[in-house]
């Protein structure tokens, strides 16, 4: 899933997202983006066990542990251990798996659509809604969307 429409699509409908390997960490990637998704509306559930809470959130130490329905897991992890997360995501039933940028497990990616999820692989979540919902162009990055009305 690469296509504009689809990560729009991605965006607008999975709100409560599972951040695999989120660091309370003020200056690690995976706090600025979940911060950045957090303050735009999304319900983020920090998978992590070194922490008991991030940004407010409680943390738990797998996706099995979460007590409520998750409809994306953003996975902050290394390519060799994608794999686990995607089956645990899978058994969760996770609408999108999303692996972001440095991040390509194509066995992972695989297990994710023959189960009907949406999978997404190398790309950052919290720069795809920017730049698909407007927030990238006040910074003059080009965003190849082209329009005269600010998405909703």
């Amino acid at each position: 899933m690469d296509d504009i429409s689809s990560l729009r699509q991605i965006l607008k409908s999975c709100r409560t997202v599972a951040v695999v390997g989120l660091s309370a960490e003020w200056h690690r990637p995976s706090f600025f983006a979940a911060k950045y998704m957090q303050e735009h509306g999304y319900r983020i559930i920090p998978v992590n066990p070194k922490y008991p809470e991030i940004l407010g959130e409680k943390s738990y130490a797998s996706l099995l542990d979460i007590p409520h329905a998750v409809d994306m897991v953003d996975v902050f992890r290394k390519q060799e251990d994608v794999m686990p997360i995607a089956e645990q995501a899978v058994k969760v039933g996770a609408k999108c798996l999303w692996q972001q940028l440095g991040v390509m497990n194509q066995e992972a990616h695989a297990l994710a659509e023959s189960k009907g999820m949406l999978s997404v692989m190398n790309r950052c979540v919290k720069i795809e809604h920017a730049r698909l919902f407007g927030g990238l162009n006040w910074a003059g990055v080009n965003t190849k969307v082209i329009s005269a009305k600010r998405p909703a």
